[in-house]
């Protein structure tokens, strides 16, 4: 019989935030898959807990993900943790969930903080429909394809950023989503914890005269809903047609309704291809 994989949560930045049944399933696996078993230390240390560490990060190779799953496969059980918060969002722990499945062995949940729905609860914003966005591309395509992608998205926006590229982000923010208001979460739960509540011009403003530290959730007001007339989601695609009648490409066409319209472009592409597999 196969072992479990838990998927668990540990502490976004306060050591303290660690569940009593969390701290229960690490003493009992047999192992822990770790995205840096250096942090992972710490932690089991903080509450006198042994265990094997196994490394497992972005650049881990299939086959070390292969010997995670041949152990589970054999009946052992394994939790899984990132640096910080909940593993397999924008993580790495996203691929061996997915094995799993693909493998037969089960998957259990052992939830923990996020930093992505404590930035959005404390933001000031509307809470109640957001959109998670993660990190934005360094290639300079795929980030102003996503940028582009979601500007008529009326939900909160929540983006992971590196302090480094703080301001060009909110710049390129500026560029394709006006002036909206924001929030920019940082050491969230830490001593030095940060919420800056304004809008993305004073934001840049605020960074180009004081150097960001620190991994950043930026929370971002959705886009103010048309007041013209809507577009039906079968008038997007006849247009997306029309265009390609034209001569226009089918990726270039569904991109450019997707900007008129408000659909994703990815949406009116599957339902061009669908169509022509009919």
């Amino acid at each position: 019989m196969s072992g479990t994989l838990y998927v668990l949560g540990t502490p976004i930045g306060n050591i303290s935030d660690i569940t009593l049944r969390a701290l229960d399933i690490l003493s009992e696996v047999d192992f822990i898959a770790a995205e840096d078993t250096r942090v992972t230390l710490k932690l089991l240390n903080k509450y006198d807990i042994k265990k094997p560490l196994v490394s497992y990060h972005d650049h881990s190779s299939r086959l070390c993900a292969q010997g995670i799953i041949d152990r589970l496969a054999a009946g052992e059980n394994a939790a899984v943790v990132t640096d910080a918060g909940m593993p397999c969002i924008s993580d790495p722990g996203e691929g061996l969930v997915k094995l799993c499945y693909e493998n037969n062995i089960s998957v259990k949940v052992i939830p923990g903080p996020s930093a992505v729905v404590s930035a959005l609860a404390i933001s000031g914003l509307n809470t109640s429909r957001f959109s998670f966005e993660g990190f934005l591309s360094v290639t300079k395509k795929q980030r102003t394809e996503h940028l582009e992608e979601v500007k008529n998205n009326t939900n909160t926006m929540i983006f992971y950023e590196a302090p480094h590229k703080l301001t060009a982000t909110l710049k390129d923010m500026l560029r394709y989503f006006g002036d909206r208001r924001i929030s920019l979460c940082r050491e969230l739960t830490k001593v030095y914890e940060e919420v800056i509540r304004c809008t993305i011009s004073e934001a840049i403003a605020y960074y180009e005269s004081k150097s960001p530290k620190g991994e950043y959730v930026l929370v971002i007001e959705g886009a103010k809903p048309s007041e013209e007339p809507g577009y039906t989601i079968e008038q997007a695609v006849n247009m997306v047609e029309e265009l390609v009648r034209d001569g226009e490409k089918t990726i270039s066409a569904c991109k450019k309704i997707a900007s008129e319209t408000g659909y994703k472009k990815s949406e009116l592409y599957q339902l061009i291809n669908a169509q022509k597999e009919e």
